[in-house]
Parts: structure tokens; C-alpha cells; sequence
């Protein structure tokens, strides 16, 4: 009875079970019919992107990338742009014509343009892991060796040079582009000696070597030569060969300029100037006179006035327009930051210890830093005119786009975790 009692008042103060039931569907009805609202989620904060928490692999990237050898690089092309316009004036009025007369800051206008294609470049092929930037290099050092053979029959002469290919904006010079591809696959054939000790790579990398420079020769292009053959050379240095073996290469070397001297007309012309002497003003005279006319700190941008007498203002001697606008400081300091650049790159391989990687980028920064001192060689005298441009200082298309693919392989290729693998060479110790 007293069951029947607590039910019946329960009955009484909620209703019967079926009334309780209605109400239930009626509340769930009437929630399903609100609108769902999603759960706000928290703004990335803008100092966590490109943090050491970042897993992107934008972050991963960032964090993996030697940052001061590309802040080296990109000082190095904002000076180049700030120099094509001091050069610029110079050979526009020499390249107008009656009919066609260029814009004095045309090259620079110019330079602008293949700089805003060039970064992009360098920093996509800095992206690409190690193999991948491997396996690029070799696929496209056969297209651009295939380039280079097709020039007699297919090139278009320039100054009494047939080293381009193609029409208008898309003309290219092959040999730009294949040397950072033929660094890397050289450093690829001598790194196989690590699986078959038998193998002949110094003479099948040879072989290659020759049969371009043989190429090289029917542009011709001298300067080019040198720096191929040169390329090889440090790859055969870095390699481990005997001595004896570099003794011998340095005396082919010695017959091999002398062979150029007595068949390439224009090799012996500019090297009786350079050694002997000529009367008037010649070339290498006209260059070491703009240079040192600015004395240290120079005349000032846009009041050069020697630099209108230089046959290639804009590229082989813009070192000279330089030092004539900017001062001699202004030539050391771009001097200094190839050496930066060469050291930087040379403490990141003293912990490497993929064989092949420190090969590829040995010869990658031979080829960069090795132009780089041919052309200033040339400018202050103590070497032949090469016709040879300076890295991201003077203005050309293929020279930057190439270059810009070049460092961005060093960049690739020098890519590591922060946070293993450290130098063996370092210190480890408790602070006191």
C-alpha cells in the first residue's frame, strides 16, 4: 500500500510515464531545430609559424636551411642590382643605335626581372631533399649536354661566339647551366667508388670533362674551359688522388693553355697584351684605370665617367665600374663576402659525412667562388681578359637563373636537423 501511495504522488506531481515521454521528443525536437554552431577554433599565432614547434614542411625547411649563407647570397644580388644601374648607362649608349636608342637604366630594368625569377628558383630547388635535388641534376646535365653538341649547328653567334640557343626571350647559354649540373654528377661518378674501390672514375669523369671542353673550344670559349677543367681538378683534389697524379694534371693544364695559345687566335692576342704589353689603351688598362679612379670611397653613383669607355661595363669589367662609383672598400667588401660565403660553406661540411655531399658541394662552390676570382683577376689586372661574368654582380639572364640553381643546390645539399648530428670537431664541455 505504501508503494501504491509514493507512486500515485509521483503520478501526481510529474504526470503519468507516457506525458514524460511526449515531453522528452518534444525537447530533443525542438534542440535538434536549433542551429549548430562549430566550435571556434584558436587563431595560429602568427610568432608560432616558422617556430621551432612548427611540423610544416615550410617550418621544416626553414629550420633545416643554412639562413646565413642565404642572407650571403641574397646581399650579394642586392649589390649586383644596385651595380647594373651604375653600369647600365654606360653600355646602353654604347649598344644604341640611330635607330634603336635604349633607356639608360635598361639593363638594370632587366636585371630586375631575371632577379625576381631567379630567387623563387633558388629557393624551390633549396626545398628538394638531397636525392631528389640528385637525381634532378643528373637528368638535366644530359639535356643541357645535348644543348651544348647541338651549338654548332643550331647556335646563334654573339661577338664572334656562338654560345646561345633559341630566339628572343627564351635564348639561353647552355654552359651556364651546366656547370652546377656537371659539378653534382661528377660528384655522383666518384662517389661510386665507395661500393667498387676498381671502378676508373678519375678517367671516366675525365673523359667527360674533355668531350666538353672540347665543345667549349668550337664556341669558342675559354673561359669556360679553365672553369670546367678547374671544377674537375678540385673534384679529383677532394677525392683523395695522389699528388703525383695532381702534378701531372697541372702540367696537362700548362699544355693545355699552351695548345690554346698557339690555335685560338684571340687567347694569344690577349695574352701577348696581358704579358708583354701593347701601345694605347687596350682592355685590361681601360679596367684597372676605371677601377682605381674612385680611390677608396669612390665619385658616387651615376658619376662615373671612365666607365663609358669599358667594352662590357655591364658584365665582364663591372667590378671595375665599382670601384670607380663605390671606392675600392666598396670591391673589398664584395670580396670579403665571397670568402663568407666560401667559409660558411666549408664549416658546413666539416661534420658531413655523406661522401658524395661533400664532393657535390666542394665542386659546386669551386665553380661559384672560382669565377668569382677569375673576374676579379681580370679586372685589377693580374689576369688575361676571360670574358667571364662576376656571380650575381653582373647582369645576365642565364648567368643569375643558373647561378640562382647552383646555390640552391649548395643549399639543398647543406640542409640538416639542427639538433642531430653535431660537429665533431666542436667542443663539448660544461660551462664553468
Amino acid at each position: 500500500m505504501a508503494d501504491n501511495s509514493n507512486l500515485s504522488n509521483s503520478l501526481g506531481q510529474n504526470g503519468n510515464a507516457s506525458d514524460i515521454d511526449v515531453r522528452d521528443d518534444q525537447s530533443q525536437s525542438e534542440y535538434d531545430k536549433k542551429p549548430v554552431i562549430a566550435e571556434a577554433k584558436p587563431n595560429v599565432q602568427l610568432s608560432k609559424r616558422l617556430g621551432r614547434a612548427d611540423k610544416s614542411p615550410l617550418g621544416i625547411w626553414f629550420w633545416e636551411l643554412d639562413r646565413v649563407l642565404l642572407l650571403l647570397m641574397f646581399l650579394l644580388m642586392a649589390i649586383g642590382l644596385l651595380s647594373v644601374a651604375a653600369a647600365s648607362p654606360a653600355s646602353a649608349r654604347r649598344l644604341s643605335t640611330s635607330a634603336v636608342e635604349l633607356s639608360p637604366l635598361y639593363f638594370f630594368y632587366k636585371q630586375m626581372a631575371w632577379t625576381a625569377i631567379g630567387v623563387p628558383v633558388m629557393l624551390i630547388v633549396s626545398m628538394a631533399p638531397r636525392e631528389q635535388a640528385k637525381r634532378f641534376s643528373v637528368i638535366a646535365f644530359f639535356m643541357f649536354v645535348s644543348l651544348l653538341i647541338m651549338l654548332p649547328v643550331l647556335g646563334k653567334e654573339v661577338n664572334g661566339a656562338q654560345r646561345w640557343i633559341g630566339t628572343g626571350f627564351a635564348t639561353i647559354q647552355p654552359s651556364e647551366f651546366l656547370k652546377p649540373l656537371y659539378a653534382i654528377t661528377l660528384a655522383w661518378i666518384f662517389s661510386w667508388r665507395l661500393k667498387d674501390p676498381d671502378l676508373p672514375v678519375h678517367f671516366i669523369t675525365g673523359g667527360i670533362a674533355a668531350v666538353i671542353c672540347f665543345f667549349l673550344m668550337l664556341q669558342p670559349d675559354l673561359g669556360q674551359t679553365i672553369l670546367f677543367a678547374g671544377i674537375w681538378f678540385a673534384l679529383m683534389m677532394v677525392s683523395g688522388v695522389k699528388t703525383r697524379w695532381l702534378i701531372g694534371l697541372v702540367a696537362l693544364g700548362v699544355g693545355g693553355l699552351a695548345a690554346a695559345y698557339q690555335f685560338y687566335t684571340v687567347a694569344r692576342q690577349r695574352i701577348d697584351q696581358w704579358i708583354f704589353g701593347t701601345d694605347g689603351l687596350t682592355h685590361d688598362k681601360l679596367a684597372i684605370d676605371t677601377l682605381t679612379s674612385g680611390g677608396l670611397v669612390g665619385k658616387g653613383p651615376g658619376l662615373g665617367s671612365k666607365k663609358y669607355s669599358l667594352p662590357e661595363a655591364h658584365t665582364d669589367y663591372i667590378f671595375s665600374v665599382i670601384g670607380e662609383e663605390f671606392g675600392l672598400l666598396a670591391c673589398m667588401i664584395i670580396a670579403i663576402l665571397f670568402l663568407a660565403i666560401l667559409i660558411r660553406v666549408i664549416i658546413r661540411l666539416l661534420d658531413e659525412k655523406d661522401h658524395f655531399i661533400v664532393l657535390a658541394v666542394s665542386a659546386l662552390i669551386a665553380q661559384f667562388t672560382g669565377q668569382a676570382m677569375i673576374n676579379m683577376a681580370v679586372n685589377i689586372g693580374i689576369f688575361p681578359s676571360k670574358g667571364m661574368t662576376l656571380p650575381f654582380i653582373s647582369y645576365g639572364g642565364s648567368s643569375l637563373i643558373a647561378l640562382s640553381m647552383g646555390c640552391g643546390l649548395i643549399l639543398a645539399l647543406t640542409k640538416r636537423n639542427p639538433f642531430l648530428d653535431r660537429s665533431l670537431y666542436m667542443v663539448k664541455g660544461k660551462s664553468s
